[in-house]
């Protein structure tokens, strides 16, 4: 065991702080001592007050029983009596007063005790206050019970009350009383009536939504029912009123009446299959990744004290974007299972019979997975979804012809009410901050609401079609925050080309573009050359270093760097022989984002069709990408040697 060190050799020397060490413990016992002694003479006091009899020997009645009722004995029958003569009912308030100073000291038991004299007297005058007072009130407003003698106040009560009503009557009496018992309530229990109205009002308040809650819940359900009532009448009406031709042959009209029948009996038998079949399994979203901070976002959270913003190499925080709003449940079971039984009776219409197994609400669609009855055919359901979704009233209904690892058939139909997906919120999960890739793409949530996180190296190249208004630019605008948030300058540059001279000129004079944003589409051939001339370059350096790709050329680079001995450019041409060559750093991998690649193929089209042609198909090797975007992707602008 290791020897005290010089300061707790002080403190155990010193004798002032042993005899305050023994005080503070000796506090702490006995208020645990007052705490059990006030506990039992709480129990005790309540017995002996609810056992009371007037039978029993006490301090006016001194008979001679065998047995004393009173659970308290001779001295619970002897004070319940004083305590109900001098009182009255308001004898109650002692057992309450008592359980209140119990409470108060376990609340206070890690703290010590400190004897206050003044305290304890204006406590003391708190108590007389709220004893007497209290008697008054009990005396006026309360007449004794049966075996109870004197009045509901007792003698106290009894005494100071008809001195009081006759000064002031019953009301001004009972105003002042009770003033007086709040004011003794107050001062003996240190209680806060503003802390009471605060916290009556949040009890209401919770209180209000609760039950609010509850209605609009049941009133919620009711409603859908109520629903579902009216579309299963109105889907029963519409079988029994088939069109049947005007046929004046009696035979012909018992043949028509029959089928009627038929169909009635199919129908109401099929929905009585629907009601005892239990209800589909709803499978609710998973919680966002969102939720749950990536490493990043809470290094980030600790600003530093000194900002140097020439520092390179660093991120942008992801702070400075908008932060996601906590999302609402969208959907409630009730409404689910009604749109499960809609689906199934509409496929029934077109002679498909299938039964919906599970539901998956998403943030903007919901996936319906049903399995088809035994001999029905996936192309049957795919051919009627846009039957399916007039039926329904949807904009438009997919059909998921096989999900990975079930037998089901899924439809997806979208949701009334569409979720905002925040791009910091896709930013900050996990996923984007465990990707190694320097041109990490973030795309948004799938139908389960979890990110949807993609490397453009792995496709190489990406084509982002699309008509006006359906969020192309939104998708390229966050392609490229993606790059810009996951890596520095040193890791990945751009190149952007925008015809259209709006989309893309925001991103002037960020550090990874390795040229100005190209607004001329003479330029863009030039730009484009460029990209192609240093494909060539990159290819020769692998080459020469005896490396496949761009990762593989980098590792191999900083490798020799933290060795000490970095490699020579091979490719260098020296003028002399003096010349050295410079050493190779890390290569960037090269982003080239055109924003409407159709009207570069218009004004410049036979210049850059074959250089995007040769990058497309040659440049993933040595890190150079392309994004193109376009509003109409036909074959004049896609040509068949880009294709």
């Amino acid at each position: 065991m290791d020897a005290p060190g010089a300061q707790e050799m002080a403190v155990l020397k010193n004798p002032t702080t042993q005899i305050t060490d023994w005080r503070q413990k000796l506090q702490y016992r006995l208020k645990e001592g007052a705490l059990i002694a006030l506990g039992a003479m709480f129990l005790y006091l309540l017995m002996a007050l609810l056992t009371y009899n007037v039978s029993d020997p006490a301090w006016d009645n001194s008979v001679q029983v065998e047995r004393i009722i009173n659970a308290g004995g001779s001295i619970g029958a002897w004070l319940s009596s004083a305590l109900f003569g001098a009182l009255g009912y308001f004898a109650y308030i002692f057992p309450l007063l008592l359980a209140a100073k119990t409470w108060q000291v376990f609340r206070t038991r890690n703290q010590p005790w400190h004897w206050n004299g003044w305290l304890f007297s204006w406590h003391s005058i708190g108590l007389v206050f709220l004893i007497l007072s209290g008697a008054v009130l009990a005396h006026i407003h309360f007449d004794p019970a049966a075996g109870m003698q004197g009045s509901g106040g007792g003698m106290l009560g009894a005494s100071l009350g008809e001195l009081a009503k006759d000064a002031l009557n019953i009301e001004g009496s009972t105003l002042l009383f009770l003033a007086l018992f709040l004011f003794g309530l107050t001062v003996f229990t240190d209680l806060s009536w503003f802390r009471v109205m605060d916290l009556t009002g949040k009890i209401t308040l919770d209180l209000i939504e609760l039950i609010h809650g509850a209605i609009t819940g049941w009133w919620n359900a009711r409603n859908e029912r109520k629903q579902m009532k009216i579309q299963l009448r109105e889907l029963d009406e519409r079988v029994t009123e088939v069109a049947a031709p005007v046929v004046s042959d009696r035979r012909e009209q018992a043949k028509v009446k029959e089928r009627l029948i038929e169909r009635e009996e199919s129908l109401s038998k099929h929905m009585s299959e629907r009601e005892k079949r239990p209800a589909p399994v709803i499978t609710p979203p998973a919680p966002p990744k969102a939720a749950e901070p990536s490493k990043r976002v809470l290094k980030e959270k600790q600003a530093p004290l000194f900002v140097d913003t020439a520092v390179e190499g660093s991120l942008p925080p992801i702070s400075i974007l908008d932060v996601a709003e906590k999302k609402q449940k969208q959907f409630s079971p009730e409404s689910l299972e009604a749109m499960s039984r809609l689906l199934e009776i509409k496929l029934k219409e077109f002679g498909v019979d299938v039964v919906v197994e599970s539901v998956h609400p998403g943030p903007v669609i919901t996936r319906f997975e049903i399995q088809p009855a035994a001999g029905v055919k996936v192309s049957r359901i795919s051919n009627l979804a846009k039957d399916l979704a007039r039926s329904m009233a949807m904009v438009s209904v997919r059909v998921v012809e096989v999900i990975p690892g079930k037998t089901t058939v899924g439809i997806e139909v979208p949701n009334e009410d569409r979720q905002i997906v925040r791009f910091s919120e896709v930013l900050s999960s996990s996923e984007y901050d465990d990707a190694k890739s320097p041109v990490t793409l973030a795309l948004g949530h799938d139908i389960g609401g979890r990110p949807v996180i993609a490397d453009l190296a792995k496709m190489p190249h990406l084509l982002v079609a699309g008509t006006t208004g359906s969020g192309k630019s939104v998708g390229v605008n966050a392609m490229i925050l993606s790059v810009l948030f996951k890596s520095t300058p040193e890791e990945a540059r751009m190149i952007m080309i925008d015809p259209k001279m709006l989309e893309l000129s925001i991103y002037e004079g960020i550090p990874h573009l390795l040229c100005p944003v190209v607004t001329d589409m003479k330029e863009a051939a030039n730009a484009l050359r460029w990209s192609v001339a240093e494909m060539e370059r990159r290819y020769k350096l692998m080459a020469a270093m005896g490396v496949r790709n761009l990762a593989g050329f980098n590792r191999k680079v900083k490798d020799a760097i933290e060795a000490g001995t970095p490699l020579h450019d091979p490719l260098y041409k020296r003028e002399s022989m003096e010349d050295e060559p410079p050493h190779l750093k890390t290569l960037p991998t090269i982003v080239v984002v055109v924003d409407e690649f159709a009207d570069m193929m218009m004004i410049v089209g036979k210049k850059v069709e074959e250089l995007i042609a040769r990058i497309a198909q040659k440049a993933r090797a040595a890190g150079i990408h392309l994004i193109l975007a376009t509003q109409r992707p036909s074959v004049d602008v896609i040509t068949g040697l880009i294709k």
